[in-house]
């Protein structure tokens, strides 16, 4: 079923409530070894993507993986928000961390942390399949729609996955501003109420496809990073009006209290991970479209990320103080 989100107020009050239950949870559940401590222990935290229980689970193996190649004993960790692992960061109570762009991006600012691994994915671009670091997403309407821009969506019905999602909230607002369609008020976030009559939260990609098949919305969004069979069905049934990116992909962030060696030593492990005899650990454990790790920095993996954010003024990323 469809929610409306009260924007306004919300996003910033959901973002402060993430981030007081992430800080208990980073420091209460997390802070289990140091860097240079009796029993040296490197912590990662992991940005929940299931339950603590099934990625528990599924960490022994790529505990194992990482330990034979170290040298120190690994623990993976599973703050139940983004925000805890950002605190984990932050606290020094995780040296590296598995993490999606934005709270990535996150972690850079309010954490000192840096991405120095960008995760190359199994991604559609378009109509091809590739191999690559970032993706984009699209605007859709149903085959049979009278729109063809999104101009012509004025005031009509948009249905987003996620406040929280890059490519299905940053990303399309931040085309909606550079379309001079939407323009943020002065000091404040971006507001698509602004242009369209009715806004929608789905809670997914899925769900989104769902109200636009069923005609509860005009224009919703997908991304090339979602289940292939998923992205296809949306593509066959739908026309698209309008694209954003590149999106980056998942990071690897580095605490700035993980030293060398060791830091040379993760890092190299990592990257590991992508040969043919390993690449199905994170496949099972973080991702089934993962491929392999990239050598990268902040500044080249969040580019364009921080030029949505920058356009679209979002209040939430500046209350971690």
């Amino acid at each position: 079923m469809l929610s409306s989100f009260p924007w306004g107020r919300a996003p910033k009050a959901v973002f402060l409530m993430l981030v007081a239950f992430g800080a208990a949870v980073a420091l209460a559940g997390v802070a289990v070894g140091c860097i240079g401590g009796e029993e040296e222990t490197l912590v990662i935290a992991v940005q929940p993507t299931a339950t603590q229980t099934t990625l528990a689970a599924q960490a022994t193996e790529l505990e194992g993986f990482l330990e034979a190649r170290v040298g120190v004993k690994v623990e993976l960790r599973f703050p139940t928000t983004y925000a805890g692992v950002i605190e984990a960061l932050r606290f020094g109570h995780a040296q590296a961390a598995f993490m999606s762009a934005w709270p990535s991006a996150l972690a850079n600012k309010h954490a000192g942390a840096e991405v120095v691994l960008a995760e190359v994915r199994e991604v559609v671009i378009g109509d091809e399949k590739t191999e690559v670091p970032y993706y984009f997403s699209y605007w859709v309407v149903p085959q049979d729609s009278p729109y063809h821009t999104l101009r012509e969506l004025r005031g009509k019905r948009v249905s987003f996955p996620s406040p929280l999602s890059t490519s299905g909230y940053v990303g399309p607002v931040a085309r909606l501003i550079e379309l001079g369609l939407l323009t943020p008020p002065e000091g404040k976030e971006a507001d698509p109420k602004q242009f369209f009559g009715q806004v929608f939260f789905a809670g997914g990609y899925a769900q989104s496809w769902e109200a636009l098949k069923q005609g509860q919305v005009d224009v919703t969004v997908i991304a090339g990073d979602v289940a292939e069979k998923l992205y296809r069905e949306v593509l066959a049934g739908t026309r698209v009006v309008e694209q954003q990116g590149p999106i980056p992909s998942h990071a690897v962030v580095f605490s700035k209290e993980l030293k060398e060696p060791l830091r040379s030593k993760l890092q190299a492990a990592l990257m590991e991970l992508g040969t043919p005899e390993h690449g199905e650990i994170m496949r099972k454990f973080i991702s089934g479209i993962f491929v392999r790790f990239q050598p990268t920095t902040t500044e080249e993996h969040l580019a364009s990320l921080n030029r949505f954010l920058q356009a679209t003024r979002l209040a939430y990323t500046e209350t971690l103080r």
